[in-house]
C-alpha cells in the first residue's frame, strides 16, 4: 500500500574531510511502500537539489540499497556492502560511467518504516571523486526523515 510521507533530507559529501564537507538539507513530499521485505521511498527532485524534473526512488532490500533516478537525470546506483558497482550517469549535458564502492550498509525496515545508513565512495574513471554517507529514517505514522 502506497503511503504519503514527508521527506527531510541531508546530503553529505566528503564526510571524512570536515574542511571540504558539503551538506544540503531540504524537506519534500513523497511516498513509501513496503512489500515482501522491500521498502521503497519515492519523491520528485526540485531546484533545491539541483535535479528538477527527476523522480528518485530508494529501494531498501535485505542485502542491498538501490537508488533509481529517472527524468532529466537518469542513473541506477546499487549499493552492496563490500562491493564496487558501476552505473551510467546520464544528464542533458552528457553521460559518464561512474562507480560506487560501498563501505557500509545498516538497515532495519518493515511496514511501519525503519532506518538505513549507507557509506560509500563515488569513482569517476577509476579515481575517487567523493566520499559520501546517507541515512534514511522512515516512520509511517510520523512521516519520513532522510539524510543522503
Amino acid at each position: 500500500m502506497l503511503k504519503d510521507v514527508i521527506i527531510s533530507m541531508q546530503t553529505v559529501q566528503n564526510c571524512d574531510d570536515a574542511e571540504n564537507r558539503s551538506t544540503l538539507d531540504f524537506t519534500t513530499d513523497g511516498f513509501y511502500t513496503y512489500d515482501n521485505n522491500v521498502g521503497c521511498v519515492t519523491y520528485e527532485e526540485s531546484e533545491v537539489t539541483g535535479l528538477p524534473g527527476t523522480r528518485t526512488s530508494v529501494f531498501i532490500m535485505p542485502d542491498q540499497v538501490v537508488v533509481d533516478r529517472d527524468g532529466s537525470l537518469t542513473s541506477r546506483m546499487v549499493f552492496k556492502e563490500g562491493e564496487r558497482t558501476s552505473f551510467l550517469y546520464s544528464t542533458p549535458f552528457g553521460r559518464a560511467t561512474m562507480g560506487v564502492d560501498t563501505r557500509r550498509i545498516s538497515h532495519s525496515f518493515d511496514e511501519k518504516g525503519g532506518t538505513a545508513e549507507v557509506e560509500y565512495v563515488v569513482h569517476v574513471e577509476h579515481a575517487i571523486f567523493t566520499k559520501n554517507r546517507f541515512t534514511i529514517q522512515v516512520n509511517v505514522d510520523g512521516g519520513l526523515s532522510c539524510q543522503i
